[in-house]
C-alpha cells in the first residue's frame, strides 16, 4: 500500500462528508479525502485504488455487490443502532459524540493496518480481534432459504433435516440477530451477500 493513502467518502449528505474528511485528514495528515455524493460518481472515478470506503448504509444496501469483495476495506456509516448486524464489514455510528467517533475511527484505522499508519498525536492502539462470523453455516443455509421465501416444511425438506431442528434455527438466527421479521431477515441476508437482490 502506498505511503499516502487515498480514502473514498461515498454518503449524500454533504455535511456528513465534509465533517468525516475534516476528522480523517485531522488524524490521518497524509492521506488524500476524496467525497464522492453517489456511488456512480466513484465508479466514473477509479474505484479500486482507495485504502478505504466510507460509505452510506443506503449506498452499501444498494450496491453491496461492489463493496462485498472490498468489505475489509469498506465501513459503513450507519445511526445509532444499525437495524441489521453485518458480518465481517465495520460499521461506523456517525451519531457518536466527536471523541468516542474518533477513537472508533483510529481503532478502525489500527485493525485494517495492524500498525497503521501515522497518526498525528496518537500512541499505538492494541490490535482489535478479528471480526467473527455470527452465524453458522447451517444457519446461514436456514437463512437463505427463508430468504427464499421458503416456509419451515420447505427448509426441511430442502436441508433434510426435521421440522423441530428448522424451528430451532430460526430461533436462534433471531436471537443472534435481534431481527424478528422475515423482511428483515431478507434484507440482513442481501446486506451480507448471502442472497442477491
Amino acid at each position: 500500500m502506498s505511503p499516502n493513502p487515498e480514502i473514498a467518502i461515498v454518503e449524500p449528505n454533504t455535511l456528513a462528508c465534509l465533517g468525516l474528511k475534516g476528522i480523517l485528514e485531522e488524524i490521518i495528515p497524509m492521506a488524500t479525502i476524496r467525497i464522492f455524493p453517489r456511488f456512480c460518481d466513484l465508479t466514473d472515478d477509479t474505484p479500486d485504488m482507495y485504502a478505504h470506503y466510507f460509505v452510506a448504509a443506503q449506498v452499501y444496501v444498494e450496491h453491496n455487490a461492489f463493496f462485498l469483495p472490498r468489505r475489509r476495506k469498506t465501513i459503513v456509516l450507519a445511526g445509532n443502532s444499525p437495524q441489521f448486524p453485518l458480518s465481517g464489514v465495520a460499521v461506523l455510528n456517525i451519531y457518536e459524540p466527536e471523541k468516542e467517533l474518533i477513537g472508533n475511527l483510529l481503532r478502525l484505522h489500527q485493525h485494517a493496518h495492524h500498525n497503521g499508519y501515522p497518526v498525528k498525536g496518537m500512541p499505538p492502539i492494541p490490535a482489535v480481534e478479528p471480526h467473527q462470523e455470527i452465524l453458522s453455516t447451517r444457519e446461514i443455509e436456514v437463512l437463505v432459504l427463508i430468504a427464499q421465501g421458503l416456509i419451515n416444511k420447505e427448509i426441511a425438506d430442502r436441508l433434510g433435516i426435521s421440522l423441530t431442528t428448522v424451528i430451532s434455527h430460526r430461533k436462534n438466527i433471531t436471537e443472534k440477530l435481534g431481527i424478528r421479521s422475515v423482511s428483515g431477515l431478507t434484507i440482513y441476508a442481501v446486506m451480507n451477500g448471502y442472497v442477491s437482490l
